[in-house]
């Protein structure tokens, strides 16, 4: 086994790639940059005149942005009664910002999330096991509501047997998780152990990871480096990874906690995004 909590198999591509197979992602290749040479091309006035409900929207979102606040429940805002030239738009200005992932739900549904080029404001799309979209909405949040519903519906404890021969450090670990655990309110500052600094054999990673288990929720934040966020079926326990430009862990960690923060956006980040959209709105579709 590669060192790492949770890497991919051999020759498997994933490591770094969260969003489903199947699902088609509608903001993809469109940056902040992409936002503004989409909206100065010279097609763009006439498909702005044909969308007034998608203008009538950017202002509202840049309201919502400016009263939001990073520990408070998210603003929701259904895209599903606009029509789809309407979305198109949405999705051109919005664009694709640092963090995506994709959320496990129960019956099949996969929500797939997007944060936009503004910091805070989020897409949400929900597909059934056919693939067939059956939600989307955008949220002004920290981070998505689903995924803190998803991940609250892991295991509140662990347990564990008679480990195998050649553990180090692995029993220990696991008491400090559980202590953690039990002791974790929302809102607390986060615990964190870090593997790379720990000695961890490959029989200790494996039956940390057995006994942890895999969660519902994979985020991935490409900000000024590359980083995974997965949740394991221990709630309130994350996975998460740093990687270099070769794709190699760099640093590799446990979190006790909340959604980890290097998936959330803070209190500066909704007023610049405010400020953002609104620039965006008066430039463009005043």
């Amino acid at each position: 086994m590669k060192a790492g909590f949770w890497v991919a198999p051999e020759g498997d591509d994933s490591a770094l790639t969260i969003m489903p197979i199947g699902v088609e992602d509608p903001l993809a290749g469109c940056t902040g940059t992409g936002v503004v040479s989409f909206l100065a091309t010279a097609g763009s006035e006439e498909i702005i005149a044909r969308c007034p409900h998608a203008a009538k929207l950017l202002p509202e979102l840049g309201a919502a942005l400016g009263r939001q606040k990073a520990d408070q429940v998210g603003q929701l805002f259904d895209l599903t009664e606009l029509g789809a030239e309407e979305q198109d738009l949405i999705g051109q200005v919005l664009g694709a910002g640092e963090v995506s992932g994709v959320v496990a739900l129960t019956d099949g549904i996969v929500a797939q999330i997007q944060e936009s080029v503004m910091p805070g404001l989020w897409r949400v799309r929900f597909t059934d096991q056919s693939g067939v979209l059956v939600g989307d909405y955008l949220e002004v949040a920290a981070i998505p509501g689903v995924v803190t519903k998803a991940a609250a519906l892991t295991t509140e404890t662990i347990d564990w047997g008679q480990p195998p021969d050649g553990i180090m450090n692995v029993l220990p670990v696991l008491t400090e998780i559980k202590e953690r655990m039990a002791a974790h309110k929302p809102g607390d500052e986060s615990h964190t152990i870090s593997f790379t600094l720990l000695p961890m054999s490959e029989d200790d990673m494996a039956f940390l990871q057995q006994t942890l288990g895999d969660g519902p929720v994979h985020l991935l934040s490409k900000g000024y480096g590359t980083c995974r966020v997965l949740s394991t079926g221990a709630r309130n326990v994350w996975s998460v990874q740093f990687f270099n430009s070769m794709d190699t862990i760099i640093l590799d960690t446990l979190e006790i906690g909340d959604v980890p923060m290097a998936a959330r956006a803070a209190d500066d980040d909704f007023q610049d995004s405010a400020t953002r959209i609104k620039e965006i709105y008066e430039a463009y579709f005043v």
